[in-house]
């Protein structure tokens, strides 16, 4: 799909953040992928599939994070000063380490099989 009519257009890869900064006003089109949004001082977030467009309703910070593989057209006050920050690998590398610290914790081959006569 084009984006004819829009003043930015972003290739996300899986995990990438775009930052709108006072965006309110600025419209998302999702061409392709799937991209989670969330807004300041706001508890409702704002999932959008290829096809779907829709209008930052707030100034403040406004996140957008691609599930996978997007395509992202904007317009708008917000989009020049759009800027893609890195992508959240840390977090899952954060997350990774925890649980293997916490698996390592229990030793299996220590936990020993009893068996219990049932009565």
């Amino acid at each position: 799909m084009s984006c004819i009519g829009y003043t930015k257009t972003l290739d996300l890869a899986a995990g990438q953040l775009v930052r709108l900064d006072d965006a309110k006003g600025t419209t998302l089109r999702v061409t392709r992928g799937t991209l989670w949004v969330t807004q300041d001082q706001d508890v409702n977030d704002v999932v959008l599939s290829a096809g779907d467009v829709w209008t930052v309703e707030r100034g403040g910070l406004t996140l957008a994070e691609a599930q996978d593989h997007a395509f992202v057209c904007l317009v708008g006050p917000g989009a020049a000063p759009a800027q893609v920050v890195a992508r959240r690998r840390r977090q899952r590398t954060w997350q990774h380490r925890w649980l293997h610290r916490l698996l390592g914790a229990f030793d299996l081959k220590r936990i020993e099989r009893r068996f219990v006569p049932y009565y």
